[in-house]
Order: C-alpha cells, then structure tokens, then sequence
C-alpha cells in the first residue's frame, strides 16, 4: 500500500522514450498509442496533446499496474491500480490520489469498501477481517476508525464511539441471544496497529 504508484513523465523523460502510435498535426502524441519510458515503464493507451489523456494501462518495472482514465499525464477518474505485493485498489481516482468512492483489497485478504481522500480512508466505509470474519462499519478520519461506529463479530457487536482507530468513552455490546451491556471504554497504553483493533489489548471496558 505504500508504493504510490506515480508516473511523472516530465519533458526530457518524454522526450527519450520510445512511441509508436497516432499524432497530430503538430507532431504530438494524440490518440492510440504505445510508448516505452526509459526506467522500462510502458504506457499503452489514449494521448491528447503529447500527455497520457483518457483510458490507458501503465505497466510499472516493478510489476505494478495501472488500469483507468488518465486526465493530463495523472491517473484521473474511474480506475484500478495493482500493488506489486498483490493488494488492489478499483474506485476513484483525482489527481493521482485515491479519492472517492473506493474498494481496497489488502494483500493478506482483507478488504475496505468506503470513502477516500487523499490516498487515506475518509468518510463512510466498512472494513472486514478475513482472519477473524469481523467487520467494522462507521467513520474514518486520515486511515483510522473515528467517531460514532460499530464493530461487528460472529456472535455480537459493538456500537459506540471510536477515536484514533480505537474505541473510546461510552458504547454497548449487543449479543445474538438479545440482551445488551452498557458501559464505558477508558483509555489504555496499549498501542493498536493501523488497521486492526488487538482486542488482547483494547482499552478497559467498564459495564454500567
């Protein structure tokens, strides 16, 4: 997930690749063509006026790929890009970050399918634990689980709030079986990862 996959073609490096495709009257790139980069990049697909512009597929040395719209050389619009450790993203695109509406598929299965801005989760989106089958659903705020969400398991789940991708202050657990606990989660020193909540260290849970 860190590769951020750009592309930046700049004039010199335009320049010296090699192309084989239309152009226009000026001499441009400018429709359907193929285009080898120095670096062993390879960029097939529509031109407009000598910048990657409309639908295309780049083709990364490190076995990347990219497969969407293209606005001005940036990857923009609807498309999906495959990360070289497997994982892959299909949604929105602006300006070469994510953002919009997209699905993420993590290369240890697991998945998020929500709102993004700026390459971060941003917005409504739920993400599902291939591991353990849990789920949460609720608001992120730069790549973490934040504000009022719910944290869905096999048997039962937690509705409450979350802040910095764990949950905070007051919520409840509601079991299959119909009965429901109230009460408080209060701060602990344990660290959490990005994208998981450890409940061996979550914080102290106090009922009510």
């Amino acid at each position: 997930m860190s590769f951020s996959g750009s592309e930046d073609l700049n004039e010199e490096l335009s320049k010296l690749a090699s192309y084989e495709g239309e152009r226009n009257d000026a001499g441009q790139r400018h429709g359907v063509g193929r285009s080898v980069l120095p670096n062993g990049d390879i960029y097939q697909g529509r031109y407009e006026h000598g910048e990657r512009h409309g639908q295309g597929t780049y083709r990364f040395k490190n076995g990347a790929v990219y497969v969407g719209e293209y606005v001005k050389n940036l990857k923009h619009g609807q498309g999906t890009f495959y990360y070289p450790d497997g994982s892959k993203y299909e949604g929105s695109w602006v300006s070469d970050l994510r953002q919009g509406q997209g699905v993420y598929t993590y290369c240890n299965g697991d998945t998020y399918d929500g709102e993004w801005l700026n390459h971060f989760r941003h917005g409504q989106g739920q993400y599902y634990y291939k591991n353990t089958g849990s789920k949460y659903v609720g608001p992120w705020m730069n790549g973490k689980m934040q504000s009022a969400g719910e944290y869905i398991h096999a048997n039962h789940r937690y509705q409450g709030n979350f802040f910095n991708n764990k949950p905070n202050g007051q919520g409840k657990f509601v079991f299959d079986i119909g009965c429901e606990q109230h009460g408080e989660f209060q701060e602990s020193q344990q660290n959490f990862s990005d994208d998981e909540w450890d409940e061996t260290g979550a914080p102290w849970w106090v009922p009510q």
